[in-house]
């Protein structure tokens, strides 16, 4: 994937992984419009434009109209924008499997909606979807977050598969933890307990832009995450083993009384 001289619209642009791949973008010659609610409110790097676009709109695919018109040479769509809580099922409202399910998931089923036949058109285009290690592997207190990335990892899937014979490209990029504003401090902690390594944003946006540039279709991080990526799909009463052993300790964060 050619980014030089390519404009792309980032979506959750405005912090953790989206916000580190701004100046990786740039550097490789790319044009960028970053995605954001409240556009006169965000201080962007030159060169960047802040656009207006509410992931939890209904009306999202007329937003999406908007932006497109006002650029019609855009070449490619980063999907990064995610929301996640940690609790279990009984702790986790209505609200909130609501706000995962939109942003998570339905936005961006509407943005390939919108975006396919446009790059159809164009004849060439990129849809990069950041996912989750979670989106392969179901884990306690993530339930309504596994779920809507299970559900991305499938949609892309199919996505690709249905693409096969055009020249649009889809990426799957699935980090596994990472260390950004979107975790709470007890998950950190939990991390921290389970010696689960975090990664660094900028490292996740590097090995992003690494996949975009090598053409990868998907591509999972971490050691021994994509071991166990594997290990689910085949034989998940291993990993149910794992997670059962890990339970009283997690359990022990989900009640902990930790601010969310």
């Amino acid at each position: 994937m050619q980014l030089r001289d390519r404009r792309f619209l980032l979506l959750g642009g405005t912090g953790g992984i989206g916000q580190a791949l701004i100046p990786l973008l740039l550097s490789e010659g790319a044009r960028l419009l970053v995605a954001t609610r409240r556009p006169d409110s965000v201080t962007l790097p030159e060169g960047v434009t802040a656009v207006k676009l509410d992931l939890a709109a209904e009306n999202l695919d007329q937003q999406l109209q908007a932006v497109t018109g006002e650029w019609p040479d855009l070449y490619g769509v980063i999907h990064c924008a995610g929301q996640n809580r940690f609790a279990s099922v009984e702790q986790t409202t209505i609200a909130d499997i609501d706000d995962q399910l939109v942003v998570n998931l339905r936005s961006a089923m509407i943005v390939a909606h919108h975006f396919v036949p446009m790059f159809r058109a164009l004849d060439g285009g990129a849809l990069v979807f950041v996912g989750s290690t979670f989106g392969s592997i179901g884990y306690p207190g993530y339930s309504a977050y596994c779920a809507t990335k299970f559900g991305l990892r499938g949609f892309t899937e199919a996505l690709r598969r249905e693409l096969a014979d055009s020249p649009l490209q889809v990426l799957y990029f699935a980090p596994r933890a990472t260390a950004t504003a979107m975790n709470p401090e007890s998950v950190t902690q939990l991390n921290q307990t389970l010696g689960n390594a975090m990664d660094p944003p900028e490292q996740v946006a590097a090995q992003l832009i690494s996949a975009m540039k090598r053409d990868r279709r998907r591509c999972f991080l971490g050691w021994p995450e994509k071991l166990f990526v594997a290990i689910n799909g085949v034989l998940p009463r291993l990993v149910d083993r794992a997670m059962l052993k890990q339970l009283p300790v997690i359990r022990r964060f989900l009640d902990s009384g930790v601010p969310l």
